[in-house]
């Protein structure tokens, strides 16, 4: 077990090396350092009240489903960082590039990318049309993350799953428990 999982980091860390090194230029930089605050708090946030107050009525719902999706997604994410308290890549790589100031705490699983794929899987699910711009957004999001260094891609992997999971999650809830006539 513990080969295969030195086998698993060794090559973890040559697509982290492929993302956060090779892929390095300046248009990327400034598409990178904008498009991973989609999946920061502020943003994700922001972004359910929005939908809660602007969606036509008959739509709330969806909106409903983005909150307790983002909200549960959190959960997980807390767990994890405390129970595995895994150095950020820029810490335990050196000549990783990274912003300035970046995090400091723990790297499993990405927040961000948690944030984002929850926010957007019930919009996908419900409005399929949408996965034309927001997966997209989510996948950017996730591929920023390694990008600027603060994330390994298991890390990423980790976020994507718990993101989506919980977005299939509230969307279930709300059709089962909370909105029997909801789509």
């Amino acid at each position: 077990m513990i080969k295969m999982m030195g086998w698993i980091y060794e090559k973890e860390c040559v697509f982290f090396r492929l993302i956060n090194d090779r892929m390095q230029h300046r248009m990327f930089d400034a598409y990178f350092r904008r498009i991973t605050h989609a999946g920061g708090a502020t943003f994700s946030i922001l972004s359910v009240i929005l939908l809660a107050l602007f969606m036509p009525h008959d739509q709330k719902p969806a909106a409903y489903a983005c909150m307790f999706s983002l909200l549960v997604s959190h959960l997980p994410v807390a767990v994890a960082k405390k129970c595995y308290p895994r150095k950020r890549p820029y810490l335990a790589l050196p000549g990783t590039r990274t912003t300035e100031n970046p995090l400091k705490d723990h790297s499993f699983p990405s927040g961000h990318t948690t944030a984002v794929f929850s926010v957007v899987t019930p919009l996908a699910l419900l409005f399929p049309i949408t996965c034309i711009f927001l997966l997209p957004l989510a996948v950017s999001v996730g591929l920023s993350r390694m990008y600027l260094g603060l994330h390994y891609p298991t890390d990423v992997l980790a976020g994507f799953v718990l993101g989506t999971s919980s977005g299939f999650f509230s969307l279930f809830l709300m059709k089962v428990y909370a909105v029997p006539y909801f789509l």
